[in-house]
């Protein structure tokens, strides 16, 4: 097997393991509820929004270290810290605990995942690029669709804490071969210092703005205490914006923005990720809250609407690159608004599977198949290829700080135990609204080939 390959598989089963935990944790939070019932709802919501607003915020700058000091190396040292820390969260014996072994963790995957994809696109020239990046969002989505399933029967035969600990094989594996078979590779741009100042701005901006969110949950929105953590976040991303302007290797190239689809992409990102973090996180809520089922049998019945998923991004990613992006994202997003108001308008007390849910989450998997792939492609449509890897850092930092914002929207509708069914429809109701808004977002994207 030629070198380029190897780092294929070497970086696919990374993004692999990273994104089966991401969705396996989701499965885990009824199982965390039961577990640490003397835990506040907001307290245990931590779980999920750590790992996801400290990922988010590191992205790009982690994208720029790999570029700089060597993706092979930070490619290691990523899986080293990941690994570590799914076992500490696995003997947590506390909440606490728990959170700061996820904000470990999280920081071992962004900078593991900025560098894979920095790996690859060194490792295979132009001609191979778009088709290896398609097979390596695959990897994803695979682990995305096998993530409810797998988690929850975990979750069933055993507890929560097998869910970090099967990421110890997988890490070692990833860990070994690495090691011995990855190429150091760095960006073209050579010399320069990492722009620490810069780092600091957007870690703290965007977790302010994430802390914010997630506060609602004690204060409520009429509270002047989130309010003043998003102000601060805001005041600090825009020193951000004056300090980086015109600077050379700044954290974030801001010239990146002056393209009117990458902005228009990504505030799509940012908007979708808040709606489909609502979707997946409630209705796990909705199955073994509302109606009963069991952690295994939840996992089962979320299971068809990730798996639609991929056979569609299969397929309209060959469109898209004949007629351009907008005709998915925008037709996606209103489907996926559709398959939300199916459930806010058919959602009973009473389990209704066939009638009610599986078209939801059929037609649900079929607009994310549309959309999700649609956004990243766009997003860097119209980039160089020397920026193509930190401008997907950039759109995958927004979709989790959007995961974020949605998991704390969940939470707070439907996270408590005895939500009830009208709490429920609100919650679908709202991520109806958000999809539209995504769609309307969608309009001015325009990628389509521009002919001679």
């Amino acid at each position: 097997m030629s070198s380029a390959w190897t780092t294929f598989w070497i970086a696919s089963g990374a993004i692999f393991i990273v994104t089966l935990d991401g969705t396996a944790v989701v499965a885990a939070y009824p199982a965390l509820r039961a577990e640490f019932a003397e835990t506040s709802v907001a307290w245990l919501s931590w779980t999920l929004n750590a790992y996801t607003i400290v990922y988010a915020a590191l992205l790009v700058p982690a994208g720029r270290l790999a570029d700089l000091h060597g993706r092979r190396r930070l490619f290691l040292v990523g899986v080293t810290l990941f690994t570590l820390a799914s076992v500490l969260c696995a003997l947590s014996p506390d909440i606490g605990l728990l959170v700061a072994a996820r904000i470990v963790q999280a920081l071992g995957a962004a900078l593991l995942t900025p560098a894979t994809l920095g790996l690859l696109l060194a490792a295979f020239p132009t001609s191979q690029r778009a088709a290896v990046i398609g097979m390596f969002s695959a990897a994803g989505a695979l682990a995305a669709a096998v993530g409810p399933a797998l988690g929850s029967w975990i979750i069933q035969v055993g507890s929560w804490r097998w869910v970090f600990l099967i990421n110890l094989p997988l890490g070692l594996a990833g860990l070994w071969l690495g090691r011995r078979r990855l190429i150091e590779s760095r960006s073209p741009e050579t010399g320069g210092r990492i722009d620490l100042f810069g780092v600091i701005l957007l870690i703290v901006g965007a977790g302010a703005i994430a802390l914010g969110v997630v506060q609602t949950e004690n204060h409520g929105w009429g509270s002047a205490v989130p309010w003043r953590s998003v102000a601060l976040g805001a005041l600090v991303l825009i020193a951000f914006v004056l300090w980086a302007r015109d600077r050379p290797g700044a954290a974030l190239d801001l010239q990146l923005f002056a393209d009117a689809t990458f902005r228009h992409a990504n505030l799509a990102t940012l908007s979708f990720g808040i709606g489909f973090s609502m979707m997946f996180l409630s209705g796990f809520l909705v199955l073994i809250d509302l109606w009963g089922y069991s952690q295994a049998l939840a996992g089962l019945a979320i299971t068809p609407g990730p798996l639609i998923v991929l056979p569609v991004a299969i397929v309209m990613g060959r469109v898209a690159g004949r007629i351009g992006h907008r005709p998915m994202l925008v037709g996606g997003a209103l489907l996926y608004a559709a398959a939300q108001l199916w459930l806010a308008w058919r959602l009973g007390p009473e389990p209704d599977y066939l009638g009610t849910w599986l078209p939801a989450q059929l037609t649900a998997g079929i607009a994310v198949g549309l959309v999700l792939p649609a956004l990243s492609g766009a997003a860097v449509a119209h980039l160089e290829a020397t920026r193509y890897a930190v401008g997907g850092s950039v759109n995958n930092a927004l979709r989790q700080l959007g995961g974020a914002i949605g998991a704390a929207l969940a939470v707070a509708l439907v996270g408590a135990r005895d939500a009830t069914l009208t709490e429920f429809v609100l919650n679908y109701e709202i991520i109806a609204i958000i999809a539209v808004v995504t769609a309307l977002l969608c309009l001015p994207v325009d990628t389509r080939p521009r002919t001679a």
